[in-house]
């Protein structure tokens, strides 16, 4: 099995896919915002926007266009290259809420700007409508193996998450799908999620691999600290077995230090996400992040000399 090979040989052949697929110094910034923040009805047991949880998230209305357009422009302007809007809910509604979004869509679209999307399930029809808004990518992760999905949500099937993935694909939008490790789940399963990923024809476009960040008031809040080195060999067998995709080192960097972070861009990691915060979590200050792509001379997208 790919996942238990010797580290050191996964990571160098992991490497050597890399760079075969990719330019080996690039490196995408992307930014997520949460345009609609808390109350989400789900019970994913790792959120903090869960309405079944008391985190000291607010149930927060949609956020303006206008304000969404200005954090894009001012993200556009510090080198990132996608933009993601995230809103706590189950699933899309058609009415203003979603025309709103739509909006918002368009207005990112046309900064030249990859545009993403993650907003809970939706249907064929909503996915089109996003397609014409100009959306890039819909993100919408399965977030742990089948076999341990039921230990971490209640209120979503599996199944569900890869009809909206399905839904996606057909309506020409890329696929953005990944999931969380460190929530408690074994070898097996980190497996199990990867192979479900990898069995997706294609591939997912764009795999965001995330580190669980623990936050008071959820289920998860007492789980054990993950070792780095779990996440380095997780990177790697998704870049293995995903050559071409694009391999995001997510959630949860403010729990790995420079050199476990340099090992995850070894390994395959080729996209990180910058800014305050990851929708509600927290996230390495920019210079921090600033200094370790001068010293490691990796070159944002869209930078290249």
């Amino acid at each position: 099995m790919i996942y238990d090979q010797p580290l050191l040989d996964l990571v160098g052949r992991a490497r050597q896919i890399h760079q075969r697929h990719h330019p080996s110094r690039d490196l995408q910034l992307c930014q997520l915002i949460s345009v609609k923040t808390g109350g989400c009805p789900e019970d994913c047991a790792y959120c903090p926007q869960s309405a079944h949880y008391d985190t000291g998230v607010d149930n927060e209305k949609l956020l303006d266009v206008d304000a969404v357009l200005g954090a894009a422009q001012s993200a556009k302007a510090q080198g990132v290259h996608r933009f993601c809007m995230g809103a706590a809910w189950r699933d899309v509604r058609d009415g203003p809420e979603f025309e709103k979004v739509l909006r918002m869509v368009r207005g990112v679209a046309a900064l030249g700007m990859e545009t993403c999307c993650t907003l809970g399930m939706l249907n064929e029809s909503q996915a089109e409508r996003l397609a014409e808004a100009g959306l890039h990518a819909y993100n919408h992760n399965l977030d742990t193996s089948p076999e341990y999905y039921d230990k971490i949500i209640t209120t979503r099937t599996y199944q569900e998450r890869l009809d909206t993935l399905a839904a996606v694909r057909k309506a020409g939008i890329t696929v953005c799908s990944g999931g969380i490790i460190g929530m408690g789940e074994s070898d097996a399963d980190r497996v199990g999620l990867l192979h479900q990923l990898a069995i997706l024809d294609p591939h997912p476009e764009s795999v965001p691999i995330n580190v669980l960040v623990r936050v008071d008031g959820t289920p998860l809040a007492r789980s054990e600290t993950m070792d780095s080195l779990t996440l380095v060999r997780t990177i790697a067998t998704a870049r293995s077995v995903m050559p071409m995709s694009r391999v995001r080192l997510s959630a949860g960097r403010r729990s790995l230090n420079r050199e476990a972070v340099t090992l995850c861009f070894l390994a395959g990691a080729n996209s990180i996400f910058v800014g305050d915060k990851l929708l509600t979590t927290p996230n390495p200050e920019r210079s921090e992040d600033t200094e370790l792509l001068e010293t490691l001379d990796l070159v944002p997208t869209g930078h290249e000399a």
